[in-house]
This record gives structure tokens, C-alpha cells and sequence, in this order.
């Protein structure tokens, strides 16, 4: 059983990963040449929902390394490579650490807290994301600052921004996806079934 989960989570991670970059090259919300707004975490976040951190870490990291290997990276030095896309993009699958809390509420049929947990996660994934964005921008990008604005302040604005917009638009398309359809965040597995459906 192991085995097969595994080889199951491996799967939905290269396939998850890959949805993710496609998402990627759709057209985003610009809101400034330093403000973009996407969904392209959404299919990280269904993951992180689906399996928890661990699984979630892998594929947000996945995903940055085919940003890389695509060419649709913007990369300034191989250290803000590293930042911006390995390590940040790793960082979205915080959102899976609130896995047991969202499964809890689906598997006692309290689907409004799951969906809240949810919003929740979605925000904490992306806020662990923007802020090494966040640091890579006060330490590589300072130079793009506006005459009379620190670096910190400039990168901590439009990440800020970045990040509330994406929170909010991944948010509504994800609650909006679960909710229409929960399957693809619960696992046929033993841990969605009751004790007294179980096969000894």
C-alpha cells in the first residue's frame, strides 16, 4: 500500500507541477511592470490539500526548477536563481501543513471550516513564497527602485500587493474548484473511510 501511494504522490507531483507551469503561461493580472497577479498556485495548493507538505514542497519545488529549465525564469545571478525560484516556489507547499485540519473537516462533513482552513493555507503558502521574492528583490532588484525609495520599501510594496492579489484570486478559484468538486481534494484511501466501512 506504501509503495503504491507513493508511486501515486510521485505521479500527481510531476503532473501537478507541470499544470502549474502551463497555468504560468496564461496571461496574468499587471497591475504595474513590478505587480503581477496570477493562479498559477492553484494546482500546488489542490496538492498540498490532497497530500500535505512534504508532497506539496516537492512539487512547488519541481515547478521552479521547470521554470528554470523552460527558459521562463528571470534569472539575474545563479544565488537569485536559487532564491526566486527553488526555494521560494518550494515554500508554496507550506499550505500543506494545514492538510490535517482541511481532511478533518471534510471527513466529519464540516465542508465551510475546510474551505476556511483552506483560505488560510492559501495564504500562508503564499506568503512564505513572496517573502524570499520579497528578499531577493531588496538584494538583487534595490536598483530598480523609484529616486527617493529604499529598496526594502519598494520590494516589500510590490511583493506585498503581489501576494494579497494572488492570495485572494487562488483563493476564490480554489475555493471555487473544491467546493464543486471535493474529490479532487480527498484521497480514496483508508484515511476518508469510516472504521465501520473498513475490510478487515
Amino acid at each position: 500500500m506504501t509503495k503504491k501511494l507513493s508511486l501515486l504522490a510521485l505521479i500527481e507531483i510531476s503532473f501537478f507541477a507541470a499544470f502549474a507551469l502551463i497555468l504560468d503561461l496564461f496571461p496574468s493580472i499587471k497591475l504595474s511592470p513590478s505587480i503581477s497577479i496570477s493562479f498559477a498556485m492553484v494546482p500546488i495548493f489542490i496538492l498540498a490539500f490532497r497530500w500535505g507538505f512534504k508532497v506539496s514542497v516537492i512539487a512547488g519545488f519541481l515547478w521552479g526548477v521547470l521554470q528554470v529549465v523552460t527558459g521562463d525564469a528571470w534569472i539575474a545571478t545563479p544565488t537569485q536563481a536559487f532564491i526566486e525560484y527553488f526555494v521560494a516556489f518550494a515554500f508554496i507547499g507550506g499550505a500543506g501543513l494545514f492538510y490535517s485540519s482541511i481532511r478533518k473537516n471534510l471527513r466529519t462533513g464540516e465542508k465551510k471550516k475546510a474551505l476556511l482552513w483552506m483560505v488560510l493555507a492559501i495564504f500562508v503558502g503564499s506568503a512564505a513564497r513572496y517573502f524570499w521574492h520579497f528578499l531577493a528583490g531588496v538584494i538583487f532588484f534595490g536598483s530598480l527602485a523609484p529616486k527617493g525609495v529604499s529598496p526594502v520599501m519598494f520590494s516589500f510594496t510590490a511583493n506585498g500587493l503581489t501576494l494579497l492579489g494572488t492570495w485572494m484570486l487562488c483563493s476564490i478559484i480554489t475555493v471555487a474548484i473544491v467546493s464543486t468538486a471535493p474529490s479532487l481534494v480527498i484521497r480514496k484511501d483508508a484515511d476518508f473511510i469510516k472504521p465501520e466501512q473498513k475490510v478487515s
